[in-house]
């Protein structure tokens, strides 16, 4: 290595010169994606604001008469030291911290800072934990901070159990068009200056997530989990209602919402918050099935088995028309404690159904004691225009033994086309199929490919078995065994094969629901959603028929209450009764492959809505005005598509400064 070389190395200037190459060292990562404005903003503004918030708590110390001081660092994302007071770096920062313990033997915490409620509904007044009050903040160094707690530790706390302290807080940045940014921040210490080894961890922030897309309650600024447990535990109440706000009794009920026996039977579920804010989760509709308790306690936590120790408090949460004290609804067998509920419940017994946590949560459409079915297609033939073609399929359980066609409940087969956009497809029952030993099953469609077709086209399969499971006994009941989805594209004109362009992923949807089955269990896949839910689609007959096409249907159920107007499919089912959990300005939640991007990258066909304000629409027109459903948004779209030719990409291209990412950046 010659001396030049040792000289950049040393200096750190990002060069390397190695066997005659020279490599560039990548620049740091922007802490900010396309969801957040300050990506946009210039690297002047970006330099002078230094937009973000990092909230670390770097230590603590206690005085012998209780006294408590935090050290509290603020920074951007980068490192660099932030200013309370928005002095010396723009944008003040509000912060708040809160101290917590969990006492010898308990799992859960107990705080320190709280504060009294009185309701003036009920006149009762409870205790509440929340941020400590009456504290005072001492500056040290840019961007360090001594914070001294206005409460102060009882004489003879316990040293020798873990305690945490919750910082959280907020930075305005909205004046530099940068919104607000947030952060929280837990450390956890053991006073006596020993090992932390109890904590508090049984649901992941980043699980929540998966469906909230962020956490981001009370004003926006508690985003952890870890901030969360430290205030919703069994101390806090809600003195209007008397409902419990502890984390495990709250989140299940608050999931559980529509579906919570005390709510079915005619009741409400509500917590009364600030500013005595009614929040009514009684009509909320969790994605998944309830039963899947592994959706929200999945691996990765460290108390991830938490849910597999019943207790009547988090039992009950769900349950809540059992009276454990008298027995109802417990088998008529009142249950005093919680010392002997595992005798019963244990984690996993020998069977689905039984009075095991796994077995009395089991989703009977995923039992593991369903057969299974499975698809597959092997080659279809007889594809030109005007041909019946003949698609050749296995059809067999998931141990691979055959299965009849015959057997089946349900086996039908679809084709549909044009791959470019769906316009038109045929159903046909294949239980009446011909078939071999070996599983193969072929049929030939009743229906010839159009004489116009060009392009590709698709055949998709589903179907499903009823299954009597554990048959002669008291659990005895009948279950639909469905298989996957399985689609195969073909050309009808020997040109290249297209697949349907891909939009979202089904392992996006199940994401927030767990396992994807609609219509019966038959649709679980969303290329096969997509054949029948196209631009053509219709509820209802006349004028008052909607479009359930795909991107109009699914963003509507999507946007729910913030809908401007009512998108009702027949009378049963009403989109503004939904809401969704996460932020719909991150189209990434859903979307893959930048599809929400604009312009469309190929030709598709105008989406019909006859109860629209706009009928036909071009597709981003379909796709955008689903959730701008404002009589505005519609003039605006129509303005700038005359004669159906779409010009959006024109202001909202992935480029422009209206692009798709930067207006719903926040």
């Amino acid at each position: 290595m010659n001396e030049n070389s040792r000289f950049f190395l040393r200096l750190g200037a990002g060069l390397c010169v190695l066997t005659g190459s020279v490599l560039l060292v990548s620049a740091p990562k922007d802490p900010f994606t396309v969801h957040d404005k300050a990506y946009y903003a210039t690297p002047e503004v970006t330099n002078f604001v230094r937009p973000g918030l990092v909230i670390k708590v770097a230590g603590v110390e206690i005085a012998a008469d209780g006294t408590v001081k935090a050290r509290i660092k603020l920074t951007d994302p980068k490192g660099q030291p932030l200013d309370r007071d928005g002095i010396f770096a723009p944008g003040s920062v509000s912060t708040s911290l809160i101290l917590a313990r969990i006492p010898k033997g308990a799992t859960q915490y107990l705080s320190y800072t709280v504060r009294s409620q009185t309701s003036p509904i009920t006149r009762v007044t409870a205790v509440q934990a929340g941020a400590d009050s009456g504290g005072t903040w001492t500056k040290v160094a840019d961007g360090e901070y001594s914070y001294t707690f206005g409460m102060k530790l009882p004489a003879g706390y316990d040293k020798t159990v873990t305690h945490s302290i919750g910082a959280y807080g907020s930075r305005n940045l909205s004046e530099f068009d940068m919104g607000t940014q947030y952060d929280d921040d837990v450390y956890n210490f053991v006073p006596d200056g020993s090992t932390v080894k109890t904590v508090r961890d049984v649901v992941r922030s980043a699980t929540c997530n998966k469906c909230h897309s962020q956490l981001a309650f009370h004003g926006g600024t508690r985003r952890t989990m870890e901030l969360c447990v430290l205030c919703h535990q069994p101390q806090s109440v809600d003195p209007d209602t008397g409902n419990s706000v502890d984390m495990p009794v709250m989140t299940h009920k608050i999931h559980m919402g529509a579906n919570l026996p005390s709510v079915q039977a005619g009741g409400k579920y509500q917590i009364i918050g600030n500013a005595q804010s009614v929040n009514d989760y009684s009509k909320v509709n969790f994605p998944a099935d309830p039963r899947s308790c592994t959706v929200c306690h999945e691996a990765g936590a460290a108390q991830t088995a938490a849910y597999q120790k019943p207790s009547r408090v988090a039992c009950g949460a769900c349950h809540d028309k059992v009276n454990f004290n008298t027995g109802e609804g417990h088998a008529d067998l009142p249950q005093p404690t919680d010392n002997l509920c595992g005798t019963c419940h244990q984690p996993k017994g020998e069977l689905d159904f039984d009075l095991s946590i796994a077995g009395s949560h089991t989703v009977p459409r995923l039992s593991g004691m369903l057969p299974g079915v499975v698809f597959e297609i092997l080659s279809v033939s007889d594809t030109a225009p005007g041909q019946k073609p003949t698609v050749v399929c296995t059809l067999k359980d998931k141990s691979g033994k055959p299965i009849l066609p015959a057997s089946m409940s349900r086996l039908s087969l679809h084709l549909a086309g044009p791959n470019s956009d769906y316009t038109t497809y045929v159903t046909e029952d294949a239980t009446k199929a011909d078939s071999a030993p070996d599983g193969r099953f072929w049929w030939t469609f009743n229906t010839a490919i159009p004489s116009n077709a060009t392009g590709s086209m698709t055949i998709a399969i589903e179907g499903r078995r009823d299954v009597t499971l554990l048959p002669g006994t008291t659990k005895q009941q009948v279950v639909r065994d469905s298989g996957a989805n399985k689609q195969i594209y073909f050309t009808v004109d020997a040109s290249k094969v297209e697949p349907r362009r891909k939009i979202v992923a089904t392992e996006k949807c199940n994401s927030c629901h767990g396992a994807l089955a609609m219509h019966g269990d038959g649709r679980n896949r969303v290329e096969q959603c997509v054949i029948c839910h196209n631009p053509t689609k219709l509820a209802g007959t006349g004028a008052a028929a909607v479009s359930v096409d795909m991107r109009l249907m699914i963003h509507k159920i999507h946007t729910g209450r913030e809908l401007s107007r009512p998108y009702d499919i027949g009378s049963s089912f009403k989109a503004q009764e939904f809401g969704y959990p996460g932020d719909r300005r991150n189209c990434g939640q859903c979307h893959v492959n930048g599809s929400e991007q604009l312009p469309l990258s190929e030709a598709r066909i105008d989406v019909i809505d006859p109860s629209g304000p706009l009928s036909p629409m071009g597709p981003a027109t379909a796709a955008c005005t689903s959730c701008h459903d404002s009589i505005q948004a519609a003039s605006h779209a129509l303005a700038n598509s005359p004669k159906g030719n779409e010009s959006c990409g024109a202001c909202h291209g992935a480029t422009s400064d209206f692009s798709v990412n930067k207006l719903h950046a926040h």
